[in-house]
């Protein structure tokens, strides 16, 4: 063999001696790496991950089930502490029903109180009005006011709230604040603290049940210039009133009534106010 030949193979070789020593190098470093980052993906709290790892498998996104409104209230009520005497005694279910403290007319300074007694259920009537041409925009739950200042117009919103549990418990609230939700918050608070019990009965000549499906007998509310007249009716009847009207009284527990308005009843804080005048007349 010449000397050239010799050369070629020694070199030959020498280029696969390095890069199997390249090779061998590079796959450590990887195998290194690999395991670096399954133990910090093992260690790093959910939180610490990135928005791919967080995301684990596709089409999982990690999010949470929402709680439910009746969980929520139960954490909360989990967390409260009462304050007034009527509070404690209710968390220390001394009284467990709440007629017991309606019947003794005590004053309700907790809407706690009532969450722990009795399933309310809300409802926002429409005492607002939007923007229209010659004021016939339409009806819409928050009612918006400005005041005119140095500093430019200040608007606040306020909400009429309707509570009831449909079982002879009724509260009606008004809430003000410079926001809407804090205000609807503020209103359902004063609904809860403002519950009164409504007799409820049967009182209609044409029907002949016996059940709570009526008022006993006919009443009169009146506030402002909105005056209102409300009649037992026979059972199938339905509610015979106004949208707003109908809210109050199915939250009532009211299911057949007969009623006459007069007056301006379209403003709807009047005409709430007047239902409720009425109602309480039924004590």
């Amino acid at each position: 063999m010449s000397g050239e030949k010799v050369e070629q193979r020694i070199e030959e070789k020498a280029e696969k001696l390095v890069e199997d020593e390249i090779r061998e190098k590079v796959e450590t470093k990887v195998d290194e790496k690999t395991e670096k980052l399954v133990e910090t993906t093992e260690k790093k709290p959910k939180s610490a991950l990135s928005k791919k790892e967080a995301k684990g498998p596709r089409g999982f996104r990690g999010r949470r089930p929402r709680k439910t409104t009746e969980e929520l209230l139960a954490e909360h009520l989990g967390s409260w502490k009462p304050k007034t005497k009527l509070g404690r005694e209710v968390r220390n279910e001394k009284i467990k029903n709440l007629d017991e403290i309606l019947d003794k007319e005590l004053k309700i300074l907790e809407p706690e109180i009532v969450d722990t007694l009795v399933k309310l259920e809300t409802e926002l009537l429409f005492a607002g009005q939007s923007k229209g041409k010659f004021g016939g925009g339409k009806r819409r739950a928050w009612r918006q006011a400005q005041k005119k200042t140095k500093e430019g117009n200040i608007v606040t919103f306020s909400a009429l709230v309707v509570v009831g549990d449909k079982n002879g418990h009724l509260g009606v609230g008004f809430g003000k604040a410079k926001e809407t939700l804090p205000a609807r918050e503020k209103a359902i608070r004063k609904a809860k603290m403002n519950i009164f019990k409504i007799k409820r009965g049967s009182g209609s000549f044409d029907g002949s049940s016996t059940e709570l499906h009526s008022i006993p007998y006919k009443v009169k509310g009146k506030c402002a210039s909105c005056h209102i007249k409300l009649m037992p009716a026979p059972q199938g009847t339905g509610l015979v009133i106004g949208d707003e009207g109908k809210k109050i009284l199915r939250l009532a527990g009211v299911e057949d009534i007969y009623s006459n308005s007069k007056g301006q009843s379209r403003t709807t804080l009047n005409y709430t106010k007047a239902i409720i005048d009425a109602l309480e007349k039924l004590k």
